[in-house]
């Protein structure tokens, strides 16, 4: 934290062409600190500074590293040239812009403005919220970096959210994400009762019920978010993207440590169950609608009830690419696997962990010469939607 009371970044100057954060074991970089507050260095803001693993990096480390130096805060600037710009195009909006951003002074007080305003209720003002939320975010380097990391994973990867602002202003994956930050802190502080009054408004509000405890990484993409459920035992890595309707619950029979433990840059699509204190793997996908109640292998993808591995994802973590759909080379195996089997005489193998075949399943089984109805038919779509 510098003087002036801003969040502090470190800057790893790597002369091999990559950077760092602070701490990575490499030894031939240079690190330095930078503040994100406008009045602290002359330096003009370069719109190059962002996270690594948003410049094509999943193995990003969670220390706070950028790629440039810069004199202000890129994301608090940007929202704010965005609010101006719609203020300007939408008059009737322009007063609910100036309250809910153009009127603070930083990232921090807007978010803590409009958190507030979105979970008031009678017995529990915004005023009052407000002053707990800017005390908790100005005292917390963690979620101060956590908060814009987010955002950037957002509109990173959210093709919806074409502006950071849009994140800050309208979208309630990302306003349940933060309220949850912000309880997980006050739970930690031994503030309990305070953390579950607002579990239980976040969950009214925005229909996302995260437990206070459960620990959740930065990067993180609540797409829409509306049905989500995290267990109070659960972990969740960092980059990790989760749709709606995903359940990260225990199985009723266990105490203690009891939730699932999703791994880094893994991608859990819409609708999907993951039961236990198990684990899924970074870089794994698992398939809409999926259960899943057993370990998930690094990069592998999931899909069924119950759910099993059935390919590999691509090199890149699928969090960060945001693809739900299976490959190509996927349904060529299982055109092939059909054929093997049924040329050695063996039993119809059924597709009991998809739904819907694919048309390019149909045309893979037809071109090899086997009829579709020996085939389950069910739905196969790893994401919300077939795209």
């Amino acid at each position: 934290m510098a003087s002036c009371g801003c969040l502090v970044v470190e800057k790893v100057e790597d002369h091999g062409g990559d950077a760092r954060g602070k701490g990575n074991g490499n030894g031939n970089g240079r690190a330095r600190a930078e503040c994100w507050c406008g009045s602290c260095a002359g330096a003009s803001r370069l719109e190059t500074m962002f996270p690594i693993y948003v410049m094509g990096s999943s193995r990003a480390s969670s220390a706070p590293g950028v790629l440039d130096s810069a004199a202000g805060d890129p994301i608090w600037e940007a929202v704010k040239s965005e609010a101006k710009f719609e203020a300007e195009k939408e008059p009737i909006l322009s007063s609910f812009l100036y309250a809910s951003v153009l009127s603070h002074d930083c990232l921090e007080g807007a978010l803590s403005f409009v958190l507030a305003n979105r979970l008031e209720d009678p017995t529990l003002l915004a005023t009052q919220l407000i002053d707990i939320f800017n005390d908790v975010m100005m005292n917390n380097v963690d979620i101060r970096r956590s908060i814009r990391l987010d955002a950037q994973a957002f509109k990173g990867r959210d093709p919806s959210c074409a502006q950071y602002s849009w994140a800050l202003l309208y979208l309630k994956g990302y306003h349940s994400l933060q309220s949850y930050r912000i309880a997980h802190v006050l739970w930690n502080q031994g503030h309990k009762v305070l953390a579950l009054a607002l579990q239980s408004r976040i969950s009214e509000v925005f229909a996302v019920d995260i437990h206070p405890a459960a620990k959740i990484g930065e990067g993180i993409l609540l797409d829409h978010g509306t049905g989500l459920v995290i267990g109070e035992t659960a972990v969740v890595g960092n980059w990790v993207s989760l749709m709606q309707g995903v359940t990260l619950g225990g199985t009723g029979k266990e105490h203690g440590d009891r939730h699932p433990k999703i791994g880094q840059g893994a991608l859990l699509g819409a609708g999907a169950t993951i039961l236990g204190n198990i684990s899924v793997g970074e870089g794994a996908m698992i398939a809409a609608g999926s259960l899943v109640l057993k370990d998930v292998p690094p990069h592998s993808m999931a899909v069924g009830n119950p759910a099993k591995v059935v390919g590999y994802t691509e090199k890149e973590d699928p969090s960060l690419s945001m693809k739900h759909d299976a490959r190509r080379d996927y349904f060529e195996h299982v055109a092939g696997s059909f054929a093997d089997d049924r040329s050695n005489g063996e039993s119809p193998i059924y597709l009991e962990h998809v739904c819907a075949l694919s048309p390019l399943l149909h045309s893979l089984l037809f071109y090899s010469n086997i009829r579709t109805s020996s085939v389950q038919e069910g739905v196969f779509c790893a994401g919300s939607a077939m795209k």
